[in-house]
């Protein structure tokens, strides 16, 4: 079973996957679930009631989202962490920390960024 498949499952079609497919609530992903519901304005307080209570059985949160989660197509990119190439130019240059030098990425030029670039250089084989 793959991510998708939960969702749509959870979003869309409303067909447990779970009692159609003996041996698959070992595979649902509960932390991931809730992480991708929490992305949606309609969704975002089940995903929180579902994390108060996360102690609860996989089945029974998957049985929770299915039957309270309205059908609606629901898709968003997948919430991940920023590779940032220039993150670390930006740390090193300000001596910023990681929240700080994000921050500066958003207000810095392309032009900025170039000259900081130019400015790290050090040479050798790793440039």
């Amino acid at each position: 079973m793959e991510l998708k498949d939960w969702l749509n499952s959870i979003n869309q079609s409303k067909i447990n996957m779970i009692d159609e497919n003996y041996g698959t609530e070992k595979e649902y992903p509960p932390f991931i679930i809730n992480k991708c519901m929490s992305g949606f304005m309609d969704t975002v307080l089940i995903a929180n009631e579902m994390n108060i209570h996360s102690d609860l059985p996989k089945k029974m949160q998957y049985d929770f989202f299915i039957n309270i989660v309205r059908p609606k197509k629901r898709f968003s990119p997948w919430l991940r962490k920023e590779k940032i190439d220039t993150l670390e130019l930006v740390k090193k240059y300000y001596h910023y920390n990681d929240e700080k030098s994000r921050s500066a990425l958003k207000i810095l030029s392309e032009e900025q960024i170039e000259f900081i670039k130019q400015r790290m250089k050090t040479g050798g084989t790793n440039e």
